[in-house]
């Protein structure tokens, strides 16, 4: 029998099948057990997270007035770490040739109807620009996984071109990469190529489902595949970036595999995940929703933000236009702290040069960048276009020390409403202008440092005067 271990570097033994079951068994036997609960909950209060298991009794619990106590939690713990600021960015689709089966997407190497497109080199230069002239600062890089159409070299290039791209007052100054696993060797030349936080999805943690959802190609191997943070990290990358897509196996699960994933990396490196996403399969092509026998109520998904957030308040959460409106919405307040806005999830979507039907997914939420800003906004929560940690050095270990420490918000608040200062003099519509200036207003007041606030204000006017990029 394979024993549990989470500073182990082997997949089955960090993420252990018979360690999962056993705490969903637990998680059911005391779903009712407010001495439990309410023990787990005043440990979660002290702000320094919860192991999985005891974060699955909270989103088993089926207490009434105790849910609405993990809610409320779960707010109060995203407003000390990471208080009403919502950092924003983009996807950015590069390829979506791909030689995996992954039969939840529609770039499986299987398609036959989906039209295949590489974007050249100029033509990311016009996505960039059209992602520069939103407003945008921060993208995430995605490209199907293809050794012949989008090698290492490609992703290379690219990350060098959208680098040095400077449009105007726009600059992309933080690239997050999302593609297949890789080699140290390779993850060392990402690092290098001085690129943001690294992600791959997990998809599901199941093992036996995993194998069943990825009939062939390299992503079909789940050890190499779950291990790659790993290597990753091997590889000098300490901002890493974690995601399940709920809906292909129990949300129970995929709840526990998520955060046993993040205790791995807590146990084995001292960093945890710099971000954790949730996203849920949604139509595309040939892909509909309803062959997957797993699909989670509105209700369910945030309560388990809300758990998430109490087990690991540390951490960035990210929540996609995958998701409506009204989701989205709810979520902000539970532990959501970035947000896509404005966003296209086909190669070449951000011009009119875009290939039709080759989405890989429905988008649920297709607001403007302005749009999701101003209501941001309006529901009191600071639009933040910040890249200042990581060109400042402050990732991984330290960055975490800070977020644990509750110290980043002295850095965070200020270079938040800076960086909304420059949307708002480039890019704002009137309204949205309007709006931001009332709020930078309100905001300065309630920085607690006299220097600080001083600071932020001198900035803010050099930022009118016409500098750009000023951060603390």
């Amino acid at each position: 029998m394979v024993v549990y271990n989470p500073k182990s570097s082997k997949a089955s033994e960090f993420i252990n099948h018979e360690e999962i079951l056993e705490t969903i068994d637990y998680g059911r036997k005391n779903a009712n057990n407010r001495d439990l609960i309410i023990d787990i909950l005043n440990k979660a209060k002290k702000a320094k997270g919860l192991s999985h298991r005891e974060a699955f009794v909270l989103l088993s619990c089926k207490e009434d007035d105790l849910n609405e106590e993990i809610f409320k939690l779960a707010k109060e713990l995203k407003y000390k770490f990471y208080a009403n600021r919502i950092v924003l960015f983009a996807p950015l689709y590069l390829s979506n040739y791909c030689v995996n089966g992954c039969s939840y997407c529609p770039y499986h190497g299987q398609n036959r109807t989906i039209p295949r497109r590489k974007l050249s080199q100029e033509e990311i230069r016009e996505q960039v620009i059209a992602l520069q002239d939103q407003g945008h600062k921060r993208l995430a890089l995605e490209a199907g996984e293809d050794p012949v159409n989008n090698p290492l070299e490609y992703i290379l290039e690219s990350i060098h071109t959208i680098y040095n791209i400077k449009h105007k007052n726009g600059a992309i100054r933080r690239l997050n990469v999302n593609i297949a696993a890789t080699t140290v060797e390779n993850y060392r030349t990402l690092h290098e190529a001085e690129i943001g936080t690294y992600i791959l999805f997990q998809e599901t943690y199941n093992k036996e489902n995993y194998e069943n959802l990825h009939k062939f190609g390299p992503k079909s191997n789940y050890e190499y595949h779950t291990e790659a943070m790993d290597r990753a990290f091997e590889g000098g990358i300490d901002d890493l970036g974690l995601g399940v897509l709920y809906g292909l196996d129990s949300y129970e699960y995929e709840f526990i595999g998520q955060l046993m994933h993040a205790e791995h990396l807590e146990a084995r490196f001292n960093v945890g995940p710099h971000t954790i996403s949730v996203p849920r399969i949604q139509p595309a092509d040939d892909i509909d929703p309803n062959d997957f026998d797993n699909s989670l109520s509105d209700e369910m998904f945030e309560k388990i933000v809300a758990c998430i957030r109490v087990a690991a308040p540390y951490t960035g959460m990210i929540v996609s236009t995958r998701e409506s409106e009204q989701v989205r919405s709810k979520l902000l307040d539970l532990g959501i702290s970035q947000l896509s806005g404005g966003s296209k999830t086909s190669v070449g979507g951000y011009t009119e040069n875009e290939e039709k039907g080759s989405d890989q997914f429905e988008l649920s939420d297709n607001r403007t960048l302005d749009e999701v800003i101003d209501w941001l906004i309006s529901k009191d929560h600071v639009p933040s276009f910040c890249t200042a940690c990581y060109r400042m050095g402050r990732t991984g270990e330290t960055f975490m020390g800070m977020v644990k420490k509750h110290g980043i918000g002295n850095i965070c608040h200020p270079n938040a409403l800076t960086t909304l200062e420059e949307y708002v003099m480039d890019y704002a519509s009137d309204k949205t202008a309007r709006d931001a200036e009332a709020l930078i207003k309100r905001e300065l007041m309630s920085i607690p440092n006299p220097e600080v606030r001083k600071s932020t204000e001198e900035n803010l006017e050099k930022i009118r005067q016409g500098q750009r990029d000023l951060y603390i």
